[in-house]
């Protein structure tokens, strides 16, 4: 390849990659809470190193960017590095230390604030990373909205004019879908099934059959563990990590995040081995990854096909499902209600949890809105999307991890992911009867063909297109919710 001395210079970046991501895995999973100080430290280090190791990289990505006759492949490396290199050629060092600083400390204080409930404890941590992020969307630059900067950081070319007109189909449609829903009572808002508890043992065995039947490579390139936030780290091609939670009731709870999760790890499993090590060998972008594990989570997991495979296994596993029928499992699958928890959502409700937070993040980084309104402010939205208010800051604004990591302009790609899993259903044929015949590995091919094999060698709006010839189209994803909750 004509890249070739790029790449092996770009292999010390990938090692600095694969040390913090252990890093991050562990503070999640296995690190005691007075640990965050020195972790906090060894993580800025880390990443100063590694802006260090990239912008020596510079002068090779300049070489190589004016040359008319790169490869697809070659093209996506350099724009990847590019786009990285401007990230941190914008960005001092300083800020990048200080919000690894403050995040790494916030994830602690956020996780007591939200035990206790109490808003005010976080507030210090939030307002300062609001102010960091601020500065990282001046220094990046952008054109129209500020937070169009940050955005493009996790959806590459993504801008509010885009995140407006998909809000805008999706969310008018949506309500008018819900109150049918609601009006004719085929799907409940409520299920015995919700307060019954589990023994978290017996839970933890059916994940791991769900694992086996969804064919997760346990042990050899995949394993799962437990955390306060269900989440997936990818080191290589051949070590991606989950998580779930237990928390004792509401067994679909923890099922469905295992699913979920799942379809991340599938996804980081199944990108081109050939690209491990180079600076796409990765997910092409956050909406596109929430795409896989919504597809996997709702569009197979909660489906009527899922239900009846695995079935069984549930019925012999738990006891109190012996007075519930395939159909309860499957309608309290398919609970529909407007509710206060974001990851616990409905397929039909979701979407307007994420339109609250972009809408606040929007006005945040525009220094439209004060962090010190957030409680209110978040009150109000969720009575004007959904008609329901929190009780306190722990089931409101609290809720979220991602504030606390400095994730500002993520939580629009999970509707991404839902407007992309909706195009992955109406493309992908017989689905039905691959789900209901177990033939999993045929879902999969589809997948790795048309996505994540690629890995970020494409934009993310040429994937899709390349993929299915359309990028952002909230229709499909309109269409399967109306055929599976109105029958048509």
């Amino acid at each position: 390849m004509r890249i070739d001395d790029l790449l092996r210079e770009y292999r010390s970046v990938w090692a600095l990659d694969h040390a913090r991501s252990l890093l991050e895995w562990d503070l999640e999973v296995n690190m005691p809470v007075e640990g965050a100080a020195a972790r906090g430290e060894a993580l800025a280090r880390l990443t100063l190193i590694r802006r260090e190791y990239l912008l020596r990289l510079k002068d090779l990505v300049d070489k190589y960017e004016e040359s008319k006759d790169l490869n697809d492949l070659e093209r996506g490396v350099i724009r990847v590095l590019r786009r990285e290199l401007k990230y941190y050629t914008s960005i001092p060092p300083e800020i990048l230390e200080e919000l690894d600083r403050t995040t790494t400390k916030a994830a602690v204080v956020w996780r007591e604030a939200k035990k206790e409930s109490n808003f005010e404890k976080f507030k210090p941590y939030l307002t300062k990373i609001v102010e960091l992020e601020q500065t990282i969307a001046d220094r990046l630059g952008y054109e129209g909205h500020p937070y169009n900067a940050l955005l493009d950081l996790y959806e590459e070319g993504f801008t509010v004019n885009d995140a407006d007109s998909v809000f805008n189909k999706l969310l008018p449609n949506l309500k008018t879908i819900l109150e049918k829903i609601r009006s004719e009572g085929r799907f409940p808002e409520r299920h015995p099934l919700e307060e019954v508890p589990y023994d978290v043992n017996v839970m933890r065995s059916i994940n791991e059959e769900l694992l086996k039947i969804l064919e997760m490579p346990v042990g050899s390139r995949f394993r799962m563990d437990v955390s306060a936030h269900p989440f997936t780290i990818s080191m290589s091609v051949n070590d991606v990590r989950i998580t779930t939670r237990y928390e004792g009731k509401d067994f679909r709870a923890t099922m469905f995040s295992v699913i979920h999760e799942s379809g991340h790890a599938m996804y980081e499993l199944m990108i081109d081995p050939s690209l491990e090590m180079t600076p796409v060998g990765r997910g092409v972008s956050m909406g596109v990854h929430e795409s896989q594990s919504r597809f996997w989570e709702n569009i197979i997991g909660r489906s009527r096909e899922f239900v009846h495979l695995i079935y069984p296994l549930l019925k012999e596993r738990l006891p109190f499902l012996k007075d519930y029928s395939e159909d309860d499992v499957y309608r309290y699958f398919n609970i529909v209600r407007p509710s206060l928890i974001r990851v616990d959502a409905d397929e039909v409700t979701y979407n307007f949890h994420i339109a609250l937070r972009y809408e606040i993040e929007k006005g945040l980084i525009a220094n439209k809105l004060s962090v010190s309104d957030l409680p209110s402010l978040w009150n109000d939205f969720m009575d004007k999307y959904l008609g329901v208010r929190p009780r306190n800051d722990a089931e409101g604004v609290l809720q979220d991890i991602h504030w606390s990591q400095g994730s500002f302009g993520y939580f629009p790609t999970y509707t991404l992911g839902n407007v992309i899993a909706g195009m992955i259903y109406a493309k992908l044929p017989q689905l039905k009867d691959k789900v209901i015949n177990r033939r999993f590995n045929e879902i999969r091919e589809f997948l790795r063909d048309r996505i994540c094999r690629h890995g970020a060698i494409y934009p993310p709006k040429e994937l899709l297109m390349r993929a299915f010839n359309d990028t952002y189209n909230p229709d499909y994803l309109l269409n399967y919710l109306r055929e599976k909750y109105l029958g048509g």
